[in-house]
C-alpha cells in the first residue's frame, strides 16, 4: 500500500506573533520567560538563556512545535520520510501559501490556525479554490483547525464586558491565558470560502474522569465513514477548548462527528448553562466533496494534554486509512 504524504501547515505569521507588544497581555502568545514563570518548575530545562530564546519565538519553538512532535514523529514513521511542515509566514516576513503549489504530492492536509485574530492571517480567493480543488480527489483528507477564542465581548454593553471576560477567565480557570485570546482566523476564512461558514466559539473547560483523565468522546459511528474514530475514546482534556458553532450552509453540509462533555464542575460559563456538551469534531457530508474535510481543535495533535493513546489511535488511522480512488 502506498504511504500517506503529509503537509503540517502551522497558519502563523512569526513575524506578526513575535511582534506583538509586551506591554498588552490581550491576544498574544506568551514569551518563553513569562510561562516558566507561570508554569514553574515545569519548563525548568529551558531556563539558559544562552540555547533559548525566552522570547514569544522561543515559545512557538520549544513549546508549541514541542507540542505536535510526537505526532509529526509517528507521522515520520509511518511515511518513511519527514513530514512536510511550512510555516505561513516566516521569520523573514515571506509568505508560504496554499495556492502556492504546496499542496501537490500530498494527500493529507493539517491546518494549525494557531494565529492571532490580530495578525490577520486570510486565506486568499485562490487559497480557497486551491483546497477546494484538493478536495475534488476522493483520496484526499484535510483537517482544518483553530484553537479557542476566549474573550469575545464586542457585542455587549461598553459596562459589562470585563465582567464577561471574567466569567470565561474563571470558568477554563488557565492563568496563563489572558481575558482576550482569539485564534483561528485563517481557518475560519478558508471555511467561510468554501461556503462552510464555523465559528471557534469560547474555551470551554472539559469535563475529566476522578483521575484526571478526559471523559470519553460522545461520537456517532455511523458518521464515520473513513474510521478515524476506530478505537479512539478520547480527545484530551486541554483547558480551554472551542465550541464548533456551524452556521448558515455549513449545518447542512457538515455533521457532528464527536461531542466532548463540558466539566459539570466548572465554574458557571454563558454556553454551559444551556448545554453539557459542545461539537468537537465536524465532518463534511459525503456530498460535500469527493475528499473528507474535518473541523477540529488543534490540540487533536497535540501530545500534552492527555489522552495521548487515543489521541495516537487517532492519528494512525489518519495515516494508515484505506485509500479511496
Amino acid at each position: 500500500m502506498a504511504r500517506r504524504k503529509l503537509l503540517f501547515y502551522y497558519a502563523w505569521s512569526r513575524p506578526g506573533e513575535t511582534g506583538a507588544p509586551l506591554g498588552v497581555i490581550e491576544n498574544r502568545f506568551p514569551t518563553l520567560f513569562e510561562s516558566r514563570r507561570m508554569a514553574y518548575p515545569r519548563f525548568d530545562e529551558l531556563s539558559d538563556p544562552a540555547r533559548f530564546d525566552q522570547s514569544v519565538a522561543g515559545f512557538l519553538d520549544h513549546i508549541m512545535k514541542r507540542n505536535f512532535a510526537a505526532f509529526l514523529e509517528l507521522a515520520d514513521t509511518q511515511t518513511g520520510e519527514p513530514a512536510k511542515t511550512i510555516e505561513r509566514v516566516g521569520d523573514d516576513g515571506r509568505a508560504t501559501t496554499l495556492d502556492s503549489g504546496v499542496l501537490d504530492d500530498i494527500d493529507t492536509l493539517v491546518v494549525i490556525s494557531f494565529d492571532s485574530l490580530r495578525t490577520a492571517q486570510i486565506a486568499s480567493g485562490a487559497e480557497t479554490e486551491a483546497l477546494r480543488g484538493f478536495l475534488a480527489a476522493p483520496d484526499h483528507l484535510a483537517f482544518v483547525c483553530p484553537h479557542h477564542d476566549i474573550g469575545e465581548v464586542a457585542d455587549a454593553p461598553q459596562g459589562e464586558r470585563a465582567a464577561r471576560q471574567l466569567e470565561q477567565f474563571v470558568h477554563h480557570g488557565d492563568k496563563t491565558i489572558p481575558p482576550q485570546q482569539r485564534f483561528g482566523g485563517y481557518a475560519k476564512s478558508l471555511l467561510h470560502g468554501l461556503g462552510l461558514p464555523v465559528e471557534n466559539r469560547f474555551g470551554l473547560r472539559p469535563a475529566l474522569e476522578a483521575d484526571g483523565s478526559p471523559c470519553a468522546i460522545e461520537a456517532t459511528p455511523a458518521l464515520d465513514r473513513l474510521g478515524l474514530l476506530h478505537g479512539v475514546d478520547t480527545f484530551n482534556a486541554h483547558a480551554h477548548l472551542p465550541h464548533f458553532e456551524r452556521l448558515g450552509s455549513a449545518m447542512e453540509q457538515l455533521d457532528v462527528l464527536a461531542r466532548q462533555k463540558i466539566d459539570p464542575g466548572a465554574p458557571p460559563h454563558p454556553f454551559a448553562r444551556e448545554h453539557r456538551s459542545f461539537d468537537a469534531l465536524l465532518q463534511s457530508r459525503a456530498d460535500t466533496f469527493a475528499g473528507t474535510l474535518l473541523v477540529g481543535d488543534t490540540t487533536l495533535w497535540s501530545s500534552t494534554a492527555g489522552g495521548v493513546d487515543s489521541l495516537r489511535r487517532l492519528w494512525l488511522n489518519v495515516l494508515q486509512r484505506p485509500h479511496r480512488h
